[in-house]
């Protein structure tokens, strides 16, 4: 029987070079759908701010129209002639004092910052969902190599049983046992399979191909708790520096503007105006003669609103409730993200207590495998005792491996939850694959 250890739990880098997590990143950044969406969403923003400014600039407008006109006279006199008339105005209007239009100008400002904190937020999203994408299909692959390798074992144990139960050294129970286990972990093997193509599906809809064969973690990889070790300082980081705060910031400040914006509609508009006009005609309905007159006109022209029905204070109330909804919003933002970042900080903490605590577990198991295959070769340990200590020593690693991925994952939500999340950081996970 080979000794099972802990490299069971990791499948052994092949001759082709694996993909790594920066690339899988890479990929996702070109294919994946909801990222593609986030940056035409702010493209789309961004159109806000010139959207707003254009209330402050003047507009020009240009009017023409051509006429034909047929006069049939009977008294005085009988006639009856046509003409034709062609006339066009050219008109501008320089706002002067529109007080609703520069406060919709300052929200488009603040819309565009909305935009781009929530194409940062897709970004930070993106890496989080890459990166357990990459680890999902890793532990699921640990899985089914541990299944694999057990049911090697369990098949090699029950072989051994039956021949030992031939020369009369071991008892049709032990047999039994033996069968009953290499059949549970034939079905667990066929669950681990299904897994893995599940998994390896979900990261082909991220990169929209076939997953490539990825690297693994390196054997023996160090996990370090976060720093600072105090939670409360990383949730009040995370209450200034969390994007859907940030976002609610922004949105707060929008909407109390929106309250100003409906409050100016009761103030007065003052434009500067100007117009050129021209009128050509071959008659009209006193004359053949034809004609032609030119005018232009500038001036200042104000509009002080009296009332509108109620309208406008109906306005005031409801952007002045929306105000407050958001307000509520982004407390309840900041309260999240306080939240995310407490439970990935504590999952950090808890994570690397238990790596540790299943590298001491895994030399314990393989140690106690050894002891009962020894035993059970002189006789003092029974089939069902090997088999028993294989399983532990398989779950063992098993869960070492899945404990290093939760934790990577748990300190990539930590510095999600508080804004910090960068590219470096999936550069040094990607230093600690193998190569």
């Amino acid at each position: 029987m080979k000794r099972i250890a802990l490299s069971v739990a990791l499948l052994c880098a092949g001759s082709v070079q694996a993909a790594d997590l920066l690339g899988i990143y890479q990929d996702a950044r070109q294919s994946d759908a909801k990222y593609g969406a986030a940056r035409y969403q702010v493209e789309a923003g961004r159109e806000k701010l010139p959207q707003g400014r254009a209330g402050l600039l003047p507009t020009i407008n240009l009017n023409g129209a051509s006429t034909y006109n047929n006069l049939d006279a009977k008294l005085p006199n009988e006639r009856e002639y046509g003409y034709n008339t062609n006339s066009y105005t050219l008109q501008l209007s320089q706002p002067l004092f529109r007080w609703q239009n520069w406060v919709a100008y300052k929200q488009g400002e603040l819309q565009v910052g909305v935009a781009e904190a929530q194409l940062t937020a897709a970004e930070l999203d993106l890496m989080v969902r890459s990166t357990q994408a990459y680890f999902d299909l890793l532990n699921a692959q640990d899985v089914l190599t541990v299944q694999s390798q057990l049911k090697k074992a369990s098949r090699e144990q029950l072989d051994l049983s039956k021949k030992s139960f031939e020369v009369g050294t071991v008892t049709i129970t032990d047999v039994n046992d033996a069968q009953s286990k290499y059949d549970i972990v034939s079905a667990q093997e066929i669950a681990a399979q299904n897994d893995v193509n599940v998994k390896r599906e979900a990261l082909r809809v991220l990169i929209a191909k076939e997953p490539p064969q990825l690297a693994r973690l390196r054997d023996g990889v160090m996990l370090e708790p976060p720093m600072p070790a105090d939670v409360e300082q990383w949730a009040l980081s995370a209450q200034k520096n969390n994007l859907d705060v940030q976002v609610g910031q922004l949105n707060a400040e929008i909407a109390a503007r929106e309250v100003e914006r409906n409050r100016a509609a009761h103030m007065p508009t003052i434009d500067a105006v100007g117009s050129y006009g021209r009128n050509h005609g071959a008659g009209s309905t006193s004359s053949q003669s034809e004609f032609e007159y030119r005018n232009w006109q500038v001036g200042v022209q104000a509009t002080l609103p009296i009332f509108a029905g109620g309208g406008t204070q109906s306005k005031v109330r409801e952007s002045q409730a929306l105000s407050a909804k958001s307000q509520q919003d982004l407390e309840a933002a900041k309260r999240n993200a306080a939240q995310l970042a407490r439970s990935a900080f504590l999952s950090v903490t808890s994570g690397v207590a238990q790596v540790r605590g299943y590298e001491a577990a895994v030399i314990s198991s393989r140690s106690a495998l050894e002891s009962n295959k020894l035993g059970y070769q002189v006789g003092v340990k029974i089939n069902k005792d090997v088999l028993d200590a294989q399983s532990q020593l398989a779950d063992t690693a098993q869960k070492l491996a899945k404990s290093r991925y939760d934790t990577i994952m748990a300190q990539v939500k930590l510095k999600q939850a508080v804004g910090s999340l960068s590219l470096k950081d999936l550069e040094e996970i990607n230093a600690l694959l193998e190569r």
